[in-house]
This record gives C-alpha cells, sequence and structure tokens, in this order.
C-alpha cells in the first residue's frame, strides 16, 4: 500500500510523483531532450518545522519515502531549540540540538537549514514574512510540508503561517501539506485527508528521531509518537502510517 487520500477508493492509490508530478516532468525531459538540453533538475521535497526533532518525528518516514524515490530533501528548522534543554544555555542548547539535527539529516539522506529564529521567542514579523518568501523562492520545492497551524506551541504556529503566507505570495505553485506533532497533546482538531504508509521507512525514522537524545525521545516516542505512528496505520489499513492535510487551494496531489 502506498498513499492514500481520506474516503478515497484504491483505484486513488497512486504516488505524487506519478499522478501530480510525473507527468510534467515527464513532458519537460522530453523537451530538453529535444532541444539537447540536460535534464530537469531533481524532485525536491521541503519540510519545515518549529525545532530539531519536529519534522523527525512528524513526517520522517515520509521524508525517506520521497529519498528513498530519487527526489532531494530539505529539512528546515525555524530555530535550532535554544530553549530545549533545561538549565543549560541557549547558546549550548543550540549547539547540541543543532548537532543532533545535522545528524538526523544525515541519518534520512536530507539537508538541513536553519531559519535563524530563536525557540521560545520566534516572530511573525514583515521581515521574516520576507525571510521565509526568500527561503522558498530559492529552494523552489516540489512539495511542502509544516506543522498544522493549530498547533499549541507558538513556535509551531509561527513556523506554518510564514510557510503558508510564503507560499501564497509565491503563487501557491507547489501542494502544501500539514503534519501532526503529538495529537492530542500538541496538534489540536486534526482530521486527515492523506495517509504515507511507512512500514518499510519506520526503523530507519526511528534510527534519525532517537539521536535527538537531549529530549528524552524515546520516552516521548513510547508516550506519543510510536502509538500515533500505529493508530494512523490502523486508520490506513496498513502497519505504520503518518498522516497530513492537504491545503485545498494548492494543486491537488498524492503522496508518494
Amino acid at each position: 500500500m502506498e498513499s492514500t487520500r481520506h474516503g478515497s477508493n484504491s483505484s486513488l492509490v497512486r504516488g505524487f510523483t506519478r499522478r501530480a508530478a510525473g507527468g510534467l516532468l515527464a513532458g519537460a525531459a522530453a523537451s530538453a531532450a529535444f532541444a539537447g538540453q540536460s535534464a530537469p533538475r531533481q524532485r525536491k521535497i521541503l519540510v519545515a518545522g518549529g525545532h530539531p526533532d519536529d519534522p523527525e518525528t512528524s513526517c520522517g518516514g515520509t521524508i525517506l519515502r520521497y529519498v528513498d524515490a530519487g527526489f532531494e530533501s530539505v529539512v528546515l528548522y525555524l530555530t535550532r531549540g535554544e530553549a530545549g534543554i533545561e538549565g543549560v544555555s541557549h547558546q549550548e542548547a543550540a549547539r547540541i540540538r543543532t548537532a543532533e539535527a545535522e545528524k538526523a539529516c544525515k541519518l534520512m539522506k536530507a539537508r538541513p537549514i536553519f531559519a535563524g529564529q530563536i525557540d521560545g521567542s520566534s516572530e511573525i514579523t514583515n521581515a521574516r514574512y520576507a525571510e521565509m518568501r526568500a527561503i522558498l523562492e530559492k529552494e523552489a520545492p516540489d512539495l511542502i510540508f509544516t506543522h498544522w497551524p493549530l498547533d499549541t506551541h507558538r513556535d509551531h504556529r509561527h513556523c506554518a503561517n510564514l510557510v503558508l503566507d510564503a507560499w501564497l505570495s509565491l503563487g501557491r505553485r507547489q501542494p502544501l501539506f500539514y503534519y501532526e506533532v503529538a495529537t492530542g497533546s500538541q496538534t489540536q482538531v486534526f482530521r486527515p485527508t492523506d495517509y504515507v504508509d511507512i512500514t518499510a521507512t519506520v526503523e530507519r525514522k526511528h534510527e534519525a528521531c532517537f539521536v535527538h537524545v537531549s529530549q528524552k525521545i524515546r520516552e516521548t516516542y513510547e508516550r506519543h509518537h510510536g502509538p500515533m505512528e500505529r493508530f494512523r496505520g490502523i486508520e490506513a489499513r496498513c502497519g505504520s502510517a503518518e498522516a497530513f492535510i492537504r491545503h485545498v487551494q494548492g494543486p491537488d496531489a498524492l503522496l508518494i
């Protein structure tokens, strides 16, 4: 089983690469070959999160599926987790958590980038909107994932709104999907539209997540993320799954 759309039948179980991007990119490749040009660039996903470990725990299995399918993966961290280690200075916490994020991304074969905001003190200003727009314009991803904007954590909401504003101002060019973080405790009122079967990648996802030892991640996983993966798997009729909500005003696409 691959990706499913909530309420869809089995005939709609197709990957994003085949339905949304494949035809367009295949056509571009043919045109380039006819003109004697090189093939188009590698397709890319961008996953934006508030802190180190948010993208990994929420959609690390999906990231790995896209990497396995040949996509470039960019993981954008709004902050470096400066306020995330009790009793440790912001500078030292940022050093520790940046190293953990870089190690996790290396395991997922993803490229980390940092937006330069501060954990617990993130901002939504005209300057911050412009910064996020510049990042998305430069990266030009084919698919974007970010936090659900109703999360209880302010940094998560700021990340989601900055990404949304950039996506809107750049013309809604690519599908935009929201992911969940510990539904019930942080992510509120989340009603998935799409699921990705991560049964084949869940062990590698866990390996990437568990490098975030500063966050006592194994304990958190046992309480929240593990049960969520299994519950979403039950909903999607597979072993383990990750769930998403698609922004309906963007291009339609089923995930991989």
